[in-house]
């Protein structure tokens, strides 16, 4: 039932790779779980006994939005289910989420992103290819599983583009500034090559192995270059994210336009970098005001 649920979230719905494998993950721990207690048809799990499993997932820790994503997955399976007639009722349709407290997003101000960006030594051949990716993260605010993805023919560095592919597998264009583009022809003309060996790959970021970079190996660059440039916060892959777009919006840039290029289905996800704008003005006014 699960890998057919799978299936069809995959091939009906159209969702990424990365939400069927939360999804996979959270109904594994939640069937797993009936099973260790004994129950091993579907049909006999009650709807008291979901609340139940939600309030354990509470008790051992887990963040409301990772509890409501659980609840998600439960909710789309039972409803699946009764869909393809493996059940008759969906017991779990009612069940409410709990109330999510959306934090503020991790943002850099802009001396530790200049910082961050002038870490990779450019001497070695992987400052070269690091220096271009984190110039194109912050220059575009891609996400690193975008960043992976990313291909040669997803680059128009004539006109000044990137075409890359998010969530949903939704393409969208996304302009590139002088230094990013200045960085990734550095890397395009010294290293790619070197690290191809003469072989084929269309992914623009390439590894020793001359395979394309993982989501692991960027993550791990990002975590060794922020403490190369001595900077005190936690910085990953999506702080880059949330600064760009908050960078943008404190210039005065349109809303629509950020969500555009964050590839946002909902502008709601957006409008959370204006409440970071709102906390900055407020942190500013308390510091400078006289009468504070």
């Amino acid at each position: 039932m699960l890998e057919e649920f799978l299936n069809y979230m995959t091939v009906e719905k159209g969702l990424s790779k990365n939400t069927v494998a939360s999804y996979r993950t959270d109904l594994v721990h939640f069937i797993g779980h009936f099973e260790k207690i004994g129950v091993k048809d579907i049909d006999r799990i009650k709807r008291q006994d979901i609340t139940d499993y939600m309030l354990g997932l509470k008790e051992k820790g887990l963040s409301s939005n990772s509890i409501s994503r659980a609840l998600v997955a439960i909710k789309m399976f039972y409803r699946f289910l009764v869909q393809e007639h493996f059940i008759k009722d969906d017991i779990a349709g009612i069940i409410e989420s709990p109330k999510l407290i959306r934090p503020l997003p991790n943002v850099m101000g802009m001396q530790d992103v200049e910082r961050l960006l002038d870490s990779p030594d450019l001497r070695d051949w992987m400052g070269v290819r690091d220096k271009a990716a984190l110039e194109l993260m912050y220059a575009t605010g891609m996400r690193v599983s975008e960043l992976v993805e990313l291909t040669m023919e997803g680059l128009n560095l004539d006109v000044g583009f990137i075409k890359c592919r998010g969530k949903g597998d939704k393409e969208r264009i996304v302009p590139i500034g002088k230094k990013a583009k200045e960085a990734v022809i550095r890397y395009m003309e010294k290293v790619r090559p070197k690290l191809l060996k003469k072989r084929q790959d269309p992914h623009l970021f390439i590894s020793r192995l001359g395979k394309k970079v993982s989501r692991v190996s960027f993550w791990k660059m990002i975590k060794r270059c922020s403490k190369a440039a001595r900077i005190k916060k936690d910085v990953t892959p999506h702080t880059l994210r949330h600064s760009f777009a908050t960078h943008l919006l404190e210039r005065g840039a349109d809303l629509r336009v950020v969500q555009e290029m964050l590839g946002h289905s909902d502008i709601s996800t957006t409008q959370i970098y204006t409440h970071i704008n709102k906390e900055r003005l407020k942190s500013i006014h308390k510091q400078f005001h006289p009468r504070p």
